[in-house]
């Protein structure tokens, strides 16, 4: 009987699958993806097989469906249906916020959902709807393992003094600190590189994950020395939705001056700035290029800008330069973005390929004293192999 494995990376509206067959021997193999979105509203599920098939596509009421456990339910009676005769062996989630207590996945045990919980004040807009996906499970499956893989495990790496503010030392102690996010991402790639680019595996990489949330880590020989998201997922890029890096006295200023309450505060910054607040017009990358407003131009422009700087520091932390490696929804797809970021960055020793940039790489640069590279991340598939190795299949 054939052994599977179940991916959930839940959001506020949406919750997003994946499901693996585990093999003897060898790479697990996606054999469905999808997600339900519009949790609430007007929730929809969309799947598709391991060949990018679709062999689902379903919409109801919102009463029908207006919550994590609902969606699973749906979910459910859908892999059943399709994959009669197999098991499954257990659920790997995405958890964006480990805190300063976890440094690698680990299997979900009440305890650890009782710590996990604490650090919901880290990571308000995610870090609930990650443990809702758990508990829909217990619920449906109560005795099912599960494992918890965490955004910022590949961050743990970073020397002590980088994951520091300069706050009250008590302040580090309760929590306030550098964490940095994205980092299942970041595992990927490190795991991909020595065979994709093996000269540069073990040396100096800066790699950028740019999508909708957006940022960069330096790596040295595979591990995590430096990132530009800090303590929360606000920090570093300008991104989507969201303003990156910015001085905490305008939050004051926002208080004392607009008179904007905290929530208020929080729906600017996490849902109204970045590439959206800048253009006007709206977050999506491929929208603001194919744009001939003034402001889309400016949002590109500040986008490239605010890599550029970032590039600068990461390169500083590690010493030097290697390579820099695109990923993530942008990173992979946008030639122009590319291209840009890489001009940028000739300082550095990089001259890009543009020949190779528009064909999508893997490598896009020629001579040089850095080069660059396009790598397709895979989060699920990383989440998939950490429950495997938890599990034992």
């Amino acid at each position: 009987m054939e052994s599977l494995i179940l991916v959930l990376n839940a959001g506020s509206s949406s919750l997003k699958f994946s499901l693996f067959t585990v093999r003897t021997a060898g790479e697990m193999d996606a054999v469905a993806v999808g997600q339900i979105e519009g949790l609430g509203t007007a929730p929809r599920l969309k799947v598709k097989d391991g060949a990018g098939e679709r062999i689902a596509d379903e919409q109801w009421d919102k009463g029908e469906v207006s919550g994590h456990a609902q969606a699973l339910q749906r979910i459910a009676g859908l892999l059943r249906s399709r994959f009669q005769g197999s098991v499954l062996a257990g659920v790997g989630h995405r958890v964006v916020h480990g805190g300063p207590d976890y440094a690698a996945p680990l299997l979900v045990t009440p305890e650890a959902m009782r710590r996990l919980e604490d650090f919901i004040p880290l990571a308000p807009l995610h870090q609930p709807h990650n443990l809702a996906a758990i508990r829909a499970v217990q619920e449906v499956q109560p005795d099912l393992p599960q494992v918890a893989c965490f955004d910022t495990a590949f961050h743990q790496t970073q020397e002590r003094v980088a994951q520091f503010y300069g706050l009250p030392y008590e302040y580090f102690e309760r929590g306030v600190r550098r964490y940095g996010f994205h980092g299942l991402s970041y595992e990927y790639i490190a795991g991909a590189l020595p065979a994709v680019a093996p000269a540069i595996a073990g040396g100096r990489v800066v790699v950028a994950h740019l999508g909708s949330g957006a940022s960069m880590c330096a790596m040295r020989a595979g591990r995590s020395v430096g990132s530009s998201m800090g303590f929360t997922a606000l920090d570093g890029l300008l991104m989507g939705t969201r303003p990156g890096n910015m001085d905490p006295g305008i939050v004051l200023y926002l208080l004392q001056q607009e008179g904007m309450s905290a929530k208020q505060i929080e729906d600017l910054l996490y849902k109204r700035s970045g590439l959206l607040g800048l253009s006007g017009i709206g977050n999506d990358m491929r929208v603001l290029l194919a744009s001939e407003e003034a402001r889309a131009r400016l949002a590109i422009e500040h986008f490239v800008y605010r890599i550029g700087r970032e590039l600068g520091a990461l390169a500083a932390v590690l010493g030097g330069l290697d390579a820099l490696v695109f990923t993530a929804g942008i990173g992979e797809n946008s030639a122009r973005i590319r291209e840009l970021v890489c001009e940028q960055a000739a300082w550095l020793g990089i001259e890009i390929d543009r020949a190779a940039n528009e064909a999508g790489g893997p490598c896009i640069s020629r001579g040089g004293k850095a080069s660059a590279w396009v790598l397709p991340t895979n989060e699920e598939l990383m989440i998939a192999r950490h429950t495997r190795q938890l599990l034992a299949l």
